[in-house]
């Protein structure tokens, strides 16, 4: 069956090449292979020799030992056995829909998120509940109000943590609340978490807390590697593990045997790589802080932990024509909020290696604002 038009990626993509200032981007600044290497002490030299010299068979069929082993790492409670590996962060959330959904369950999805979580299942013939996140709730839904959209016939519940568009993170509390709400009902808890990391604390994940929580992530976004794509799932039960494993002997076989072996290598320093991202968004955050100051007209949707922030806006047009007339007359690309289905708002990524991009960028974005309140907008 098709499968409905990818909102973002069909907005994103063709733009990408023709703007000036790409403030839709959700990516903290991409590293080049050796200033990776280098950035994390590793001999640059010795390591593109020992690359050089590897064998372009396929690799590890349930992913990297090496890299697994890293991926763990990054949680408190997740063994290395149970990480499998895939092709990027789409790709561990396409094999988890798709193989633990069929017609017939439910899915419980927060929102505002990634169209993934809600667009594949409606593909499978699976009921897609949606709980939204307002204004008036901070963005994030209350535990109440995901209680009412769960029964017996739920067989998951997805967020996104911190959350695509707007970086709201869910809370232990509210982490918590959801696990004993899924586990009435023996769901599964998906949390899509390619953002997590970039506060100082440790960030708890729902692998951490949950037997049936099941972790997605990738390097492309606070890892700044997204052109490795390698993505991971990880899980806390054997018999989920084996049926994502043969689900992805259909999808991809096993993982490229370069990208593997220099994510493992850079997972191995995540904490190095995570305090270089926090230093980029930390400081472009400030920038974007104090630009929203002077825009009375602009409010955050909830408080980011990401590298993106959503931004509801009070001026009357449709989402989708403040970002087609903001490229069309200053070449900015924003993610308008149309294509979250989050009318009214656009998501703004500040994970720009040059803070000067991202003042211009908001120049430019200045000056389209200007100009609709000239139209009486």
């Amino acid at each position: 069956m098709q499968i409905e038009e990818f909102k973002l990626e069909s907005w994103l993509n063709p733009l990408d090449p023709l703007c000036t200032y790409n403030l839709g981007a959700s990516c903290v600044k991409a590293l080049g292979v050796r200033e990776m290497l280098e950035y994390v002490g590793e001999d640059a030299n010795a390591v593109l020799e020992e690359l050089a010299n590897k064998s372009l068979h396929y690799g590890e069929f349930d992913g990297s030992r090496r890299l697994k082993h890293a991926v763990a790492g990054l949680y408190r409670a997740a063994d290395p056995s149970l990480v499998i590996t895939t092709h990027g962060g789409t790709g561990a959330n396409n094999m988890v829909l798709s193989e633990l959904l069929q017609p017939g369950d439910n899915v419980v999805v927060l929102t505002p998120t990634y169209q993934q979580h809600y667009s594949i299942p409606a593909n499978l013939g699976v009921e897609v509940r949606k709980v939204r996140g307002t204004a008036e709730n901070a963005y994030l839904p209350t535990i109440g109000e995901i209680e009412r959209a769960v029964d017996g016939s739920t067989r998951m519940i997805v967020a996104t943590s911190p959350s695509n568009p707007a970086g709201i993170y869910v809370d232990p509390e509210l982490m918590d609340g959801i696990v004993a709400l899924a586990r009435t009902v023996d769901a599964y808890v998906l949390f899509d978490e390619m953002y997590r990391g970039l506060d100082d604390d440790y960030m708890p994940s729902i692998v951490d807390v949950y037997e049936k929580g099941i972790s997605t992530a990738s390097v492309s976004k606070v890892y700044s590697m997204a052109g490795t794509r390698v993505g991971w799932i990880a899980v806390r039960d054997r018999d989920t593990y084996e049926r994502l494993f043969n689900r992805r002997s259909f999808d991809t076989i096993c993982g490229s045997v370069i990208d593997e072996f220099l994510v493992a290598i850079a997972l191995e320093h995540s904490d190095a790589l995570l305090e270089r991202s926090r230093r980029i968004v930390r400081a472009n955050k400030e920038v974007l802080d104090t630009w929203m100051e002077a825009h009375p007209r602009l409010h955050y949707c909830g408080e980011s932990h990401g590298s993106t922030a959503m931004i509801r806006y009070d001026y009357d047009l449709s989402a989708t024509e403040f970002g087609q007339r903001l490229f069309d007359e200053e070449k900015v690309l924003i993610c308008h909020g149309d294509v979250f289905e989050e009318p009214g708002t656009f998501r703004l990524g500040y994970g720009f290696g040059d803070a000067s991009l991202l003042v211009d960028g908001l120049a430019a974005l200045d000056r389209f604002l200007e100009n609709l309140e000239k139209e009486g907008k």
